[in-house]
This record gives C-alpha cells, structure tokens and sequence, in this order.
C-alpha cells in the first residue's frame, strides 16, 4: 500500500513513457489513488483506482465523481442531465503548455491542479533529454466529492 506522498517520491524524475509499472498502477489501484499525467500532446492518463485516457488537445478540464471520469453522453454538450453531473464533481484542470506562468508552474508540457483537491502531491516526468516534459498528480478517492 502507497501513500500519495511515497508514490509521487517513487515516479519522481522517470522519464515520458516509463511514467508508472503495471505493479504500481495496481499498488496505487489497491491504495485507492489515482495518479494523473500527459502523454504526447493530446492524451491525459489516469492510473490507479481510475484507469482511463482521456485525449484533452491543448487540455481542459476532467470532471470526476465516485465512479470515475463523468464522459458526456448525450449528444449535446448543453445535455441537462450532464449538466447536472457537472455540478457536483471534482474538477482537475489539464494544462498543456509552458505559457501559464499565472498557474504557478512554467516549463512542462503539461501540467495539472485542482481547487477541489488542495492536497494533491505532485511528481515531475523528464522527456528523453532530461527536459521536463509533466508536473504529474496524485490524489486519493477520498478527495472527490461526495
């Protein structure tokens, strides 16, 4: 079993596609954490007691609740019933790009924050060159609101 903060020290400073083993993803699974991060410019990740891709070109937001990531079913985004399920989610902001200094963190290609989780712990991933490439996040399901 991990704590947010010994799994954020275990994937610190791995590099992009080596961000997490399948033990680990099981490990956070069993913990019930959830470990997000960017792949390429087009894909969030989310391993751990949610295990979902989602594709956020130039990011977004990931709306979640106690089953997991709220995916609009209607055809329309205007939908009420999804509307509704927004209401009462947790939101994680994904940001891609290193032209938010306003957010606090600058020279990642992605990076991620949440008001609705203010204890998340953070861990950095490295492109090939040893560039920082994602400022990755860690939450516990306890954390998403009720």
């Amino acid at each position: 079993m991990f704590t947010k903060q010994e799994l954020a020290e275990r994937l610190n400073g791995r590099f992009y596609l080596s961000e997490m083993t399948k033990d680990e993803e099981q490990e956070a699974k069993e913990s019930g954490l959830v470990v997000v991060y960017g792949q390429s410019d087009d894909l969030v990740e989310l391993r751990g007691a949610i295990n979902d891709e989602l594709d956020m070109y130039d990011g977004g937001t990931i709306y979640l609740n106690h089953d997991g990531v709220i995916k609009n079913e209607c055809e329309d985004e205007d939908c009420p019933y999804f509307q509704k399920q927004l209401e009462d989610a947790t939101q994680i902001l994904a940001v891609w790009g290193d032209d938010h200094p306003s957010l606090g963190v600058q020279g990642y290609s992605w990076s991620f924050r949440s008001v609705d989780i203010p204890d998340a712990n953070m861990f950095d991933i490295f492109d090939k060159d040893g560039e920082k490439y994602c400022r990755g996040f860690i939450f516990s399901m306890e954390e998403i609101k009720q």
